[in-house]
């Protein structure tokens, strides 16, 4: 896999061969803060790539950079030629003025596509949108998920080589979430690398693969399994909030609670040998008495709970529980 075209220089992007697009070691920062923090990301044409992360992440940030929207301060950013991207920001990207059709028909003439394939790349994503019926009223008289979905129309109809979309799905009802995924994976079946930042890491997990983001830095990359496999200690379920220090390392999930136990090798290595006796092994060996375990049965986690234990890990990497402990950041590498 070939890199970036020699020459580039800091904070500019480069125009390749589509072998991939993204960032190396991409860095912005806003006055004294850094949005992004040398976070290397790549998306191949084919694939669907997730980004997720809470709020002051660097999801937007790094999307904007992806889309050609945003310099970076350092590192460089790799990009198809400006046309040959299509995106759509955090609101809808429509015009609320315009109708369905003249949005789409004032998007086609901007990238330059032809009269004919414009009708027709409408006509048919439009149908099975669900926004045929539609397609004389103004985008501001549209709801949510209609204006949602007229905007996702409006960036993949030119059929670029990268696809960029920020929270597309986000506040939409479960049917227009389904037909918005149906465009998605449309334009990666069309050949885009299509990049989504959600927060739904249900959703993330139908992506190829995943960048976790926290403060501007990678807390996990790979695939949904990678991550998931990646994930140290491992993780129980109670009725019941636990007590004592087990509270700073549980959350609360679907009425349940959820409760990460770091690893220890020893431990580990003890219950995998003898999984109905650990606490009765460890008192043996350390020549003390072991309080009843807190309450809770195994769980196997998936890639919330994944991403929900590296950013416990990364806050609670420099306590004296965690010191030694061995790999506290969950995640794959990319």
């Amino acid at each position: 896999m070939t890199g970036p075209s020699p020459g580039n220089g800091a904070g500019r992007a480069a125009t390749v061969s589509p072998e991939w697009w993204g960032t190396e070691e991409a860095c912005v920062q806003y006055g004294h803060k850094l949005a992004l923090d040398h976070v290397s990301f790549r998306t191949v044409p084919g694939r669907i790539s997730a980004v997720v992360g809470g709020d002051g992440a660097g999801r937007t940030t790094l999307l904007r950079c992806l889309a050609g929207a945003l310099a970076v301060s350092s590192g460089r950013v790799r990009l198809p030629a400006p046309m040959r991207i299509g995106y759509l920001s955090a609101g809808s990207g429509t015009y609320p003025d315009l109708s369905v059709d003249e949005n789409l028909a004032f998007r086609a003439t901007a990238y330059r596509l032809p009269p004919a394939a414009a009708r027709e790349r409408s006509a048919e994503f439009l149908e099975r949108a669900g926004l045929a019926s539609a397609r004389d009223r103004l985008a501001g008289q549209l709801s949510g998920g209609m204006r949602q979905k007229l905007g996702v129309i409006a960036a993949m109809l030119h059929r670029p080589d990268l696809l960029v979309l920020d929270e597309p799905t986000t506040g939409v009802d479960p049917v227009s979430r389904a037909d918005l995924w149906w465009l998605i994976t449309r334009a990666a079946a069309d050949g885009a690398a299509v990049v989504l930042a959600t927060s739904y890491l249900d959703e993330a997990e139908r992506a190829f693969d995943v960048l976790a983001l926290d403060d501007g830095r990678e807390l996990a990359a790979g695939t949904p399994e990678e991550i998931v496999a990646a994930m140290p200690g491992t993780l129980r379920v109670s009725d019941a909030r636990p007590e004592g220090e087990a509270r700073q390392r549980a959350w609360r999930r679907g009425g349940r609670w959820r409760i990460w136990d770091p690893p220890d090798p020893l431990i580990t290595d003890l219950r995998h040998q003898n999984p109905d006796e650990p606490d009765m092994i460890m008192a043996q060996i350390r020549g003390e008495s072991v309080e009843p375990r807190e309450p809770g049965r195994p769980v196997a986690p998936d890639l919330q709970d994944a991403v929900t234990v590296a950013i416990l890990a990364r806050e609670l990497a420099g306590s004296r529980e965690l010191a030694g402990s061995g790999d506290l950041e969950g995640g794959g590498s990319r």
